[in-house]
């Protein structure tokens, strides 16, 4: 199989000749501190070989869990924020069927994902949802005490409990958390939860090939050994012997980090297909928490084409000049439809009889990249053979590898998210919560002035 492929032709013309080349020392560097352990954050590293050691044993132990969830649930909800459940939606709607909520086909259980906002609406609307649904619930969480999995966890446990019984409760509630600390570890230990770990030494968005991932997209009824493969073949494909241009992380690294240089300080990932919204949604926290850091960070940004072609075209054609494109192409679709002939002829689309609907798509793509390009925009493009579980696999060990690197070359710990604490302790000063005493009365009386 064919790995996925990276062209920055349409990026380079925007650079002087040499731009890339002399970057190589640089990011010979960059990764040598990542596999020596040298760069800040060494301690969450756990993800840069972490697809090779991943054992046919612990696949099928996984497997084992998530059939046992299938066979008893009509509903499994995935609680969790942030890394603890984009990486997992990424892979789930990527793969499902567009309109897999109407078809209520029961091949697999419906998934819903909670406790990634505090919307009351939401949950009760969910909670009204599960009312007479035999669901379960993984919940994904290394402390326990994150505000909003915690709140939605404590309201699905309760109604899991009073709906199902607590013995089935304890068959169908799953935890996914520390080996040994925190909340979410002892409320498991003491109810008799399965259990698997999030690995100490990989951060939340980095842990989708962790059970964090992998054990909610094994209950949706994909195949997580060959997502785990794709990752495998990718850590091999951007290893530090592979020479530098024929390394896509490295080169994606050093030309994104080129252009920033350049001035271009906002990135937009690019898809021609809807199936991959929550990729964007995953990769934005994965190199916007990574790199937003010491006043530095090229800015991520997303868009849908063509619809967004719609809405933000126009600011991408004209606007400031600050932003460059790294398009995701499916060079596949898994379906067929022809475009039909119509003897009115009304909207003028005849032309287009008898052509594949991503042929159209396609023109699309290349139209609008032409166009950008010559607007003043560089373009990278990540071509993809065909959207399954092996080559989400290697998008996102890509994009993981290429971010470890990236941050390097900026000069920042990639790994770390200090501001991220910032809402919360004005959020827990306002909500009076124990210990947090000074901070509310400091935060009132400014709000008072």
């Amino acid at each position: 199989m064919k790995n996925i492929q990276l062209d920055i032709t349409k990026a380079t013309q925007f650079l002087q000749a040499d731009a890339i080349a002399a970057y190589e020392p640089k990011v010979k560097a960059a990764q040598e501190a990542l596999e020596n352990g040298t760069c800040p954050g060494n301690d969450f590293l756990g993800w840069l070989h972490l697809p090779s050691s991943i054992t046919p044993d612990f696949i099928g132990e996984l497997n084992a869990t998530a059939q046992v969830l299938r066979e008893n649930c009509e509903v499994v909800v995935v609680a969790g924020i942030g890394g603890s459940y984009l990486g997992a939606r990424t892979v789930i709607e990527a793969l499902s069927n567009s309109f897999q909520w109407l078809l209520n086909d029961k091949k697999n259980p419906v998934i819903l994902f909670a406790g990634n906002n505090i919307g009351e609406d939401y949950l009760a609307e969910m909670c009204a949802y599960l009312a007479d649904k035999k669901f379960g619930v993984i919940n994904i969480s290394k402390s326990g005490t994150t505000t909003e999995t915690a709140l939605a966890f404590r309201l699905l446990k309760k109604q899991c409990e009073d709906q199902r019984g607590k013995d089935m409760a304890r068959k169908v509630i799953v935890a996914v958390t520390d080996a040994q600390k925190g909340a979410a570890r002892t409320t498991a230990d003491k109810e008799g939860y399965k259990s698997f770990i999030i690995p100490d030494n990989v951060g939340g968005r980095f842990s989708v090939l962790t059970p964090v991932g992998l054990l909610p997209i094994a209950v949706a009824g994909f195949d997580i050994a060959q997502l785990v493969a794709g990752a495998a073949d990718m850590e091999k494909a951007t290893a530090i012997d592979v020479p530098f241009m024929e390394n896509p992380s490295a080169v994606y690294a050093a030309c994104r980090n080129a252009l920033y240089t350049e001035g271009k300080k906002i990135e937009i990932l690019v898809n021609y297909q809807p199936k991959l919204h929550y990729l964007n949604e995953w990769w934005k926290q994965l190199y916007g928490e990574s790199e937003g850091k010491d006043q530095k960070g090229i800015f991520p940004a997303a868009v849908d084409f063509t619809t967004d072609l719609h809405s933000m075209g126009q600011w991408i054609q004209d606007g400031e000049r600050t932003i460059f494109e790294t398009v995701i192409s499916i060079e596949q679709p898994n379906h067929k439809v022809l475009f039909p002939s119509d003897d009115e002829n009304l909207d003028g689309l005849n032309f287009l009889a008898g052509k594949r609907v991503d042929e159209v798509n396609k023109m699309a793509e290349l139209g609008t990249q032409l166009a950008h390009v010559d607007g003043g925009v560089p373009n990278m493009r990540l071509s993809v053979p065909v959207l399954n579980e092996y080559y989400l696999g290697q998008i996102i060990y890509f994009f993981e590898k290429a971010c470890g690197i990236s941050g390097n070359l900026l000069g920042v710990n990639t790994f770390n998210q200090p501001g991220v604490e910032a809402y919360k302790k004005n959020m827990f000063a306002l909500l009076n919560k124990p210990g947090y005493e000074k901070e509310s009365e400091a935060i009132r009386a400014r709000l008072n002035k």
